[in-house]
Formats: structure tokens, sequence, C-alpha cells
């Protein structure tokens, strides 16, 4: 169908106007870039705004020299990798029998979980219970406590009322019990809602720092996002260098920006692969059932 010209005008105006905005989002992130890339005293001297000036990348080499910077890297790796599949497991396996009518007393469940998301804890409680569980110092700290999140079983359980009954009508019919059920139609139908949530898991773990600082004294078990905040906020790093002080505060602006970048490069491989499962599943998980 062709478009008349005010139709077109609004088309190439949005276009434009959306191109802006990206841009102006991806600003602040070609800065840190280009800082990363530039020279200590250009830094200092205000020269680097969205090209790297006076290019080198010693910054990156510095940052990957740096043991506590790896140590801490791969402790957010492991925790959101673990995290994220604890986290999914469980949400799959109580969103099932949730979303089963026939299912007696699950209302009453629903109405418990509805209620962790307005009234919680707190702060002091958690702490109080991960430490009579014996869990500060301890990398289940991290995944234990969060191991379910009562948002994101709902939005699977309104995903898995979606699912036809007839094909679980079928697959009993044909001797298939309730886990295989749940792992043969349930989950490969659900992909979508079973990618946002996992989307969701993955991007709270790599970003959290608060409970590392509440519940670890250990330093070999710091997740990235304290090393950044140590580095970023007081400028604290065991990374060596041998210029003299004033030397060294110029090169700590470049290390900076080199460890921000190094440490956003995982969520921005993965998310493209779920981006596409994104909004389907937030839209279908939200108006279903």
């Amino acid at each position: 169908m062709k478009l008349s010209y005010g139709e077109r005008l609004f088309t190439v105006t949005n276009y434009l106007l959306l191109t802006i905005f990206g841009l102006l989002a991806l600003t602040p992130f070609i800065h840190i870039l280009a800082q990363s890339f530039s020279s200590y005293r250009a830094i200092m001297s205000g020269e680097v705004a969205l090209w790297p000036v006076n290019f080198t990348g010693s910054a990156y080499q510095e940052v990957f020299q740096d043991a506590a910077f790896l140590q801490s890297f791969l402790v957010s790796v492991v925790r959101t990798v673990i995290g994220t599949v604890v986290n999914v497991s469980l949400s799959c396996l109580l969103a099932y029998p949730l979303s089963r009518s026939y299912i007696r007393g699950r209302n009453p469940i629903i109405f418990m979980m509805v209620f962790t998301m307005i009234f919680s804890g707190g702060m002091i409680p958690t702490y109080l219970l991960v430490k009579e569980l014996g869990l500060l110092n301890s990398f289940w700290a991290y995944i234990l406590p969060g191991a379910l999140s009562a948002f994101n079983v709902i939005i699977l359980k309104n995903f898995f009322q979606s699912v036809p009954h007839e094909l679980e009508e079928s697959a009993r019919m044909d001797g298939c019990g309730n886990l295989g059920i749940l792992f043969r139609i349930f989950i490969p139908l659900s992909m979508p809602a079973i990618a946002t949530i996992a989307l969701f898991h993955g991007v709270q773990h790599w970003n959290s720092f608060f409970d590392a600082i509440l519940y670890m004294n250990n330093k070999s078990l710091l997740p990235l996002q304290v090393y950044l905040r140590n580095l970023i906020q007081f400028s604290t790093t065991d990374i060596h260098l041998n210029d003299a002080l004033e030397q060294q505060m110029l090169a700590l602006e470049s290390i900076k920006g080199a460890a921000i970048i190094v440490s956003i490069i995982p969520m921005l491989l993965v998310y493209p692969w779920l981006q596409k499962y994104f909004v389907k599943g937030i839209m279908l998980g939200s108006v279903k059932g």
C-alpha cells in the first residue's frame, strides 16, 4: 500500500528521532570506550570526547594482568551461570503446578508469593537468616537467598496457562508423566518466557554487588561489580604501576574506563541472542490468565 506524503513524513521523523535518542544513549558508552584507549595525559587534560587521543591499549593490558580483576570476573561469571540455572529451574518447577487448575491448594500458594512481593523481611532479618544458615563468606550466599523470584514465577505461570490443555491430555494418554509433560511440551513451547526470565536473572546476578558487601569478607569471593565499585569510588586497585605518583593517578583514569568496558562485554554478547524473545515473553506472560 502506498503511503501518503504525511505518513511518509511521519515515518521518517520517527526514524530520525529514534536514531538521535539511540546516539544520545550510546554517547556515555562511547566516551568511556574512547577514554579507555586514550593516553593518561589526554584524559586529564580534557581532550578525550568521543574519539581516543594518543591511542594506546596499555590500560587493557594492565587490567588483564591484574589477578584481583580476573578473580572477580570469574566469580561473576560463575555466579551468573549457576544462579541463572538455579533460578530458571526452580521457577519452571513451581510455575507448572501453579498453572494447572486441577492442583489443589494452588491459590493459597499464589497468595503467599504475591504477599512477599508487597511485604519483604528487610535487609537486617535477611542478613540474620543468612548468618544463621552459615552462608556468610560462602559462595551460596549469592544463590540461595534469591533462588526464587515471585514476579518471574507469575510471568512463567501465566505463560504456561496459555499452552492448550489438549496437548497435556494427549501426552497423558501416551503415558507421559508430569515431569515428561513439563520438559517435553511446556518448556519447549515456552522458550520466549523462559529466555525472558533468564535474561532478568542473568542481568541481576551480573550487576549485583550489595549482597557481596553484606555477606562477604573473603576477597577471593567478591564479584566484578564490587571490584569496579572500589576502583571507581575509592580508587583502590592491586594493579602495580611503576610510574611516579602523579602518573599513577593519570593511569588510573584510563584503567577505570578499560575495566568498565570489559565488565559490560559479557552482557553485550548475550543480550542479542535473547532480545528477540524479550518483548514477546513479557507481553504474553503479562496478559494471559
